[in-house]
């Protein structure tokens, strides 16, 4: 059966109330029940980890009688895992709902299923409705269910002969205002922004995301790796999320622990030593190198060790785009991914 005007405007609603829910270990999905005849009958969000789904918020609000026969149009395939909460398949199928319309395909290996389980109990399913908007809202949750770990971004300035400093450590500022407002802009984007002990210790930054003056409406954890203590006066100990301090080098351990905590997209800002562990790492997804046009020499370079040993080995990038931003210029890349022959 094709998707009807009315099924796609609940979707579209669907797809607004979904982004009521917050970012953070489950999806942002959203549910409308449709009677028979297309009218809107309840509609409801997820409200986090340990909250009802989506789908139960709606049907919480309606009677058997309303539920039976009705339809159920969710941004994201109906859940068929018991893990907080029952599973939403299940639920539908004893609401007596008799159709379900879904845009994106669940893509857990556990949670997934729920369409085959709704077809198999005779419920008429219909799936991929306004899938690319439902994507789009997803996208990030959707990164992490695919890489297993938040998208992380490695971000650091230089010199265009590659320093990240002169020979005294003095750093700022190497690029100018408007690369330094772009670096700002990106911070707001992320869910948290990692710097190592020695950026701390050296330069106490605030790790807020400004706009000017003013603080951006969102803005990302902070997160401070490295053994060192953090001064209890440091500025990032005023910042309006508590940090998070992890006395590890085991740079994997943090991610899947930030990921544990919700985090979707990981900004790494913390010096040569940092950006060039989790490069070696192989924990880079998105690289942004700021270059201005100056020379500094010496031996402060913008990374150091990243694991190569040969220029076989080199790590290599496709540039996305090179972006100029006042007398700067910013490379935008990710890692080339080569397959291994035999």
């Amino acid at each position: 059966m094709a998707v009807t005007e009315a099924e796609r405007s609940a979707m579209l609603r669907a797809i607004e109330i979904a982004s009521n829910g917050p970012r953070g270990l489950n999806p942002q999905v959203g549910a409308v029940i449709l009677s028979a005849d297309g009218e809107l009958l309840a509609e409801g969000w997820h409200g986090g980890a340990g909250t009802p789904h989506a789908e139960i918020e709606a049907l919480s609000a309606l009677t058997p009688e309303q539920t039976h026969g009705a339809t159920a149009v969710v941004t994201l395939e109906p859940c068929n895992h018991t893990g907080r909460t029952g599973p939403c398949a299940l639920a539908l199928i004893d609401a007596g709902i008799s159709r379900v319309v879904f845009a994106l395909d669940d893509p857990g290996a556990i949670s997934s299923g729920g369409a085959a389980r709704l077809r198999a109990a005779g419920v008429d399913v219909a799936s991929g409705e306004q899938a690319d908007a439902a994507r789009l809202l997803m996208a990030d949750w959707l990164v992490v269910q695919h890489l297993g770990r938040p998208h992380i971004t490695v971000k650091w300035a230089q010199s265009l002969d590659g320093r990240a400093a002169a020979s005294d450590g003095t750093s700022q500022w190497i690029t100018g205002p408007a690369a330094r407002a772009d670096v700002h802009r990106r911070r707001a984007d992320a869910d948290a922004i990692i710097v190592g002990t020695g950026t701390v210790l050296a330069d106490d930054p605030a790790l807020t995301a400004r706009d000017g003056d003013a603080r951006y409406p969102t803005q990302p954890v902070p997160v401070v790796i490295g053994s060192r203590e953090t001064p209890s006066d440091a500025a990032l100990r005023q910042h309006p999320h508590a940090p998070l301090f992890y006395r590890t080098h085991d740079l994997t351990a943090v991610v899947d622990n930030l990921r544990e905590r919700g985090i979707q997209r990981v900004f790494v800002e913390g010096g040569p030593t940092l950006a060039s562990a989790f490069i070696a790492a192989g924990l880079a997804d998105t690289v942004l190198a700021y270059i201005a046009p100056v020379l500094l020499g010496g031996d402060r370079l913008a990374l150091t060790d990243v694991g190569v040993g040969t220029i076989v080995d080199a790590r290599r990038l496709q540039v996305d785009e090179w972006m100029p931003l006042g007398d700067d210029m910013l490379a935008i890349a990710h890692p080339i991914v080569e397959s291994k022959g035999h």
